[in-house]
């Protein structure tokens, strides 16, 4: 990782610092590029939010090989660890590789080490149609991630995705007001509860909707007919002084939990925010940034190397708190004051 990460520095260069610590401090309101909308408060929030999480470290007991095996959406994972819908190498991330070369690392790293890669969407048409054909490239190994456009775009999109052989798709409908595709005359906008509906019922696939921050929309998530959510405030990216999505995340679980499988993002950057997010109510987790620094700076090798990485980390944190399995985490092992 430690060559992969000083590739990257080089390639993204005035895009991306590859800070020690992936914070959001130094690039804050840096969009176009990696930063935070605004004051980056939200992506600060995200890394701070989850840093002030605390395990209770718990030994005494028998688990020494902990199961961090899954199955989201009847798809079997070997983590409970999506890569996130990302897309812009040439605008966000410097242009060091094409989006070609990006998104085939994340999607055959991901399938190589048995967990799904998500690709994403916007302007220009290369991004989607790059993800389009590394997921059928791959056998249909992936989850397409489609903005919340107007009817006729959104309908073809959702069309050609489904043509790629996956039969997941997800909405990022968190892109609503995002500086970069406005910055390209081609604003996206939210969606009606009935429109989102139709939507979903006209994909005919197993719908992800991504953006979901309040217990009542994850709610209307639920009546809209939607498989899973992804609670996240897209990186910080779109709304400066939102909540941290770890500050959300129990909260949105305690509506839905049982009733619709629960993602979530922000400010992962270990094995330890893995478990830490799963604790506080979600069925898996999806890491973006980090993603992308192994991606640019390593290409395949470096994706697999940092999935490897964090399923360490992953594992090392279930001994120490006593977690026999990703799939029985208990919110008892984080620590609350007394």
């Amino acid at each position: 990782m430690k060559e992969a990460r000083n590739n990257a520095r080089k390639l993204m260069k005035n895009f991306c610092r590859v800070c020690p610590v992936c914070n959001g401090i130094a690039c804050a309101g840096e969009v176009p590029g990696m930063g935070g909308l605004g004051t980056g408060s939200s992506f600060i929030g995200n890394v701070k939010g989850l840093a002030a999480n605390k395990f209770n470290m718990r030994l005494i007991h028998d688990t020494t090989n902990p199961d961090t095996e899954t199955t989201l959406l009847n798809k079997q994972l070997s983590l409970p660890l999506l890569a996130a819908p990302i897309g812009g190498v040439s605008f966000n991330m410097g242009g060091g590789i094409t989006e070609n070369e990006y998104i085939e690392a994340i999607i055959n790293g991901c399938k190589a080490k048995g967990i799904i890669g998500c690709t994403g969407d916007g302007v220009p048409e290369f991004i989607h149609q790059s993800g389009f054909e590394a997921i059928k490239k791959y056998g249909g190994h992936g989850i397409p991630f489609i903005k919340p456009w107007e009817e006729k775009e959104l309908y073809e999109k959702m069309a050609a995705a489904k043509e790629t052989g996956t039969d997941i798709v997800g909405m990022d409908i968190d892109a609503a007001g995002l500086i970069t595709l406005r910055k390209m005359g081609r604003p996206v906008s939210p969606k009606s509860l009935d429109a989102l509906a139709e939507i979903i019922k006209k994909s005919e696939m197993k719908f992800i909707l991504k953006g979901i921050m309040t217990p009542d929309e994850a709610q209307l998530a639920v009546e809209a007919g939607a498989d899973a959510i992804v609670v996240s405030n897209h990186g910080g990216r779109v709304l400066d002084s939102a909540p941290a999505t770890s500050e959300v995340l129990a909260g949105i679980a305690t509506a839905v939990k049982g009733k619709i499988t629960i993602l979530a993002d922000g400010g992962v950057r270990s094995g330890s925010d893995v478990l830490k997010l799963l604790a506080l109510g979600a069925d898996a987790v999806m890491i973006g940034r980090p993603f992308s620094i192994a991606a640019v700076g390593g290409l395949q090798d470096g994706v697999e190397t940092y999935i490897d990485t964090i399923g360490e980390e992953l594992k090392q944190a279930m001994v120490l708190t006593g977690t026999r399995s990703v799939t029985e985490v208990d919110s008892k092992i984080l620590f609350t004051s007394p």
